[in-house]
């Protein structure tokens, strides 16, 4: 973990993820779990065993142990995703006292995609040709005359001008901000189960990502915790899925329609089990 403080790994086109400072690792997981439990951990040998036995009966606190603090560069309308974690610290960059960069997410021509005819807050095709130029002509166009405006509301040259906290509604949502944002590792794997997940946003999920490599280096025994098993599927597994599974194996063929399942469960318990 040490080689990652202070240094920026690059997301999207101009965001990043810094790791600012850091608290615990793997022994203090499994420390702190000796503590509470006594002599009730001392079948549990090695430390990798003791977290694999926190998770599989659900001992949440062990893993509160542990904190890290990332400086975190994105967009505002990853942020406003990102903020439903509420399990966190946050200090956001404030556009009320200082003037926010000329700088906007545009997505790379592969993450232009039209909207999904079976998900409503999914992508479907990819946008090709005239169509995708357009779009990413208007993104831009959009962008820069928006920062256009906001730079001539704002005081310039001496003179009087709109205040910082009302030109700043003027900007588009793919404009970059920045936080601290401090959370434990409890909190942190929750965030990134959801987040890294196949079905995530890509914006987001590209943080995520992020996060989950350098993770991977700060405690890899924690890591099991949303590793190994099929994406989104680390915490539960749903009772219309277990008896499903049961018919599947008395050999029962079981479609859709006779499943039980609302469309979308049926897509995502296909997803993970086929």
């Amino acid at each position: 973990m040490e080689r990652h403080l202070y240094q920026a790994h690059p997301v999207l086109d101009h965001g990043l993820v810094r790791v600012i400072d850091y608290m615990g690792d793997d022994s203090a997981i499994t420390q702190a779990a000796r503590v509470s439990y006594g002599r009730g951990t001392k079948s549990v040998s090695n430390d990798e065993g003791l977290i694999r036995y926190l998770m599989r009966h659900w001992h949440s606190t062990p893993f509160e142990m542990c904190e890290v603090k990332f400086h975190v560069k994105l967009p505002v309308f990853v942020a406003r995703q990102w903020i439903r974690h509420r399990t966190a610290n946050v200090n956001e960059y404030s556009a009320r006292y200082s003037i926010l960069d000329r700088e906007f997410y545009i997505p790379a021509p592969e993450q232009l995609a039209a909207q999904s005819t079976v998900n409503n807050q999914g992508r479907g095709e990819v946008l090709q040709g005239d169509e995708a130029a357009r779009v990413l002509d208007l993104l831009r166009e959009d962008a820069m005359r928006s920062y256009d405006h906001y730079e001539a509301m704002l005081s310039q040259d001496g003179q009087q001008g709109l205040a910082r906290e009302l030109a700043r509604m003027n900007l588009p949502a793919n404009v970059y901000t920045q936080w601290y944002w401090k959370v434990d590792l409890h909190n942190l794997f929750h965030f990134l189960r959801l987040r890294a997940d196949a079905h995530a946003q890509y914006e987001i999920r590209a943080y995520a990502e992020a996060m989950c490599g350098i993770v991977r280096d700060w405690v890899p025994l924690g890591l099991f915790r949303i590793r190994g098993l099929p994406p989104g599927r680390q915490c539960s597994f749903p009772r219309k899925a277990s008896r499903l599974l049961r018919r599947r194996l008395a050999g029962e063929t079981v479609t859709a329609e006779k499943s039980g399942m609302s469309k979308g469960e049926w897509r995502e318990f296909e997803a993970v089990w086929g």
